[in-house]
């Protein structure tokens, strides 16, 4: 299998009729062409090409190593729906973007990301003078790239930018000169809306995990899935910064009237300093789905004195405090959080494990989070099959509490990969992918399933399996067809499973 693996990541590289590649590597020079033979010395050379030799659907793939870099990589030329500009790492490697020698400065921003329609993979990017990224572009992809160690925000969105889909990604140890402006991520003041991230982390910056303080904008909106944030409001030596140190920091404003709507689900905070979920004089609408909150100097500080905007709510479901609560508004909408009657307060015994060795372990060859013990229910926990349904899958008779479900990890023969024992559908491989990948799914009974590919709308694309199964452990290849067997576009797509009255959905990356 490893002496495969070469070969199928190779596959996440677009093979677009007539789209080019650009290479650079550490041992290029920006005098040579830019092929894989003859490669650049720096991105910013490869950025440089005109329109006509690096139009949309190209790429720029990046080898392995460190590339020193003093000066702002500007990313602004705009791909199209359907074709992206991408600027990949080399499968398999990392690249480096190492800005330590920087000058500290408000427009020293690592890289920045002004235009739209781009795909982003693999890069990471160290001790920028402000921003790690800064984006102010639409509709770009950026996945699985780390930030650390810069003197701002990680990664910010900001100047307008909207639809943008962060996956996978890390952004840790952050810290400005104040260590009051350095976030993990930071979808905050004249930022657009429909931004969104997924499976992300954001730890040990000396302000928030996640702010989304707004100024010049208004009535956004912002995403986050199964994202975890941890230990804010601290430096990278461990001692505490004079930063906010804040989790999710889930707005607020100069004027305090602004709205932004924020929607976490099956979200994580733990040992933040000061809150793990904050609202801070957001008066936009606020919804926690299957949030889990432990050791935070407040685990949910929700509870603002100010009404919020007319047609705007707080609402917080299956949700767990280890610990105190905290504080919620008094016009909060709730359902079956841990707080609340029958339940009584969770404890150690409720949980797996409350050892929080791991959770900055480093993902999976795919990008997606590590596996993790750490806040999941125990089988016997109060917690499991006790929350409402509010349409997030579920393996059990009812939904557990908190943002772990119960499953316990057990080896699929053959793979080495490890599925959960209960109904669930696990993320495709590769993912990105180019020209097919594999899907994997798990019954625990016998169910009639439905498996189909949808767009961002809904759309239903392909339908793969309709058909009666028995309880075990099935795989699926799409082609990256459509119904009519017509090749689909680049883009984000969802696969929905449904067996039996469940259902689950991933999101999933086509790369042309």
């Amino acid at each position: 299998m490893v002496l495969l693996l070469p070969f199928v990541l190779l596959l996440l590289l677009p093979s677009v009729c007539g789209a080019r590649q650009y290479y650079v590597a550490t041992t290029g020079s920006d005098s040579n062409p830019g092929t894989a033979d003859l490669p650049f010395l720096t991105i910013a050379r490869a950025m440089s090409l005109s329109s006509t030799v690096f139009a949309p659907g190209d790429t720029i793939t990046v080898r392995g190593g460190t590339y020193p870099a003093t000066a702002t990589i500007s990313v602004s030329k705009n791909g199209i729906s359907g074709a992206r500009y991408y600027l990949l790492a080399y499968p398999g490697e990392r690249a480096l973007l190492d800005f330590s020698a920087m000058a500290v400065g408000s427009s020293n921003r690592g890289v920045n990301l002004k235009g739209s329609y781009w795909y982003v993979r693999g890069l990471d990017i160290k001790g920028a003078g402000d921003n790690g990224m800064i984006v102010s572009g639409s509709n770009n992809i950026i996945e699985f790239c780390s930030f650390f160690e810069n003197r701002d925000t990680g990664l910010q969105l900001a100047g307008g930018a909207s639809f943008n889909e962060v996956i996978n990604c890390d952004s840790y140890a952050n810290a400005d000169p104040t260590q009051g402006n350095a976030d993990g991520f930071a979808p905050k003041l004249d930022v657009g809306t429909g931004n969104s991230f997924y499976g992300c982390r954001a730890w040990q910056n000396s302000d928030d995990g996640w702010d989304g303080y707004l100024r010049g904008a208004n009535d956004v909106t912002t995403t986050l899935e199964s994202c975890w944030c941890f230990s804010n409001g601290y430096l990278k030596d461990g001692s505490a910064s004079s930063g906010n140190g804040n989790g999710y920091k889930t707005g607020g404003s100069d004027t305090k009237d602004l709205m932004h709507n924020v929607v976490l689900k099956r979200c994580l905070a733990f040992d933040n300093r000061v809150k793990g979920f904050d609202q801070n004089n957001n008066r936009g609408s606020i919804t926690i789905y299957h949030g889990t909150a432990y050791r935070n100097g407040t685990n949910y500080g929700l509870g603002d004195s100010l009404a919020f905007s007319i047609g705007k709510v707080l609402t917080i479901a299956n949700s767990v405090a280890l610990g105190e609560c905290g504080n919620l508004h008094s016009a909060a909408v709730q359902q079956t959080n841990s707080w609340m009657s029958p339940f009584t307060p969770p404890s150690a015994s409720d949980f797996m494990s409350i050892d929080t060795t791991g959770v900055r372990g480093p993902r999976k060859p795919d990008g997606s989070l590590p596996d993790i013990l750490f806040l999941f229910p125990s089988t016997s926990s109060q917690l499991v099959n006790a929350g409402t349904d509010i349409g997030l899958p579920y393996t059990g008779s009812a939904p557990d509490l908190g943002a772990f479900e119960t499953a316990v990890p057990s080896a699929v023969a053959g793979d080495g990969r490890t599925v959960p024992r209960e109904f669930q559908l696990l993320q495709n491989y590769p993912n990105p992918f180019n020209a097919s990948t594999t899907l994997t799914y798990v019954l625990s009974h016998p169910a009639d399933v439905t498996l189909e590919i949808v767009d961002g709308a809904g759309r239903g694309i392909r339908t793969l399996e309709r058909r009666h199964l028995d309880a075990g452990v099935y795989r699926c290849v799409w082609d990256g067809k459509d119904s009519r067997y017509i090749p689909t576009a680049s883009g984000v797509y969802h696969v929905r499973l449904s067996a039996g009255g469940r259902a689950a959905v991933i999101p999933i990356v086509m790369v042309k």
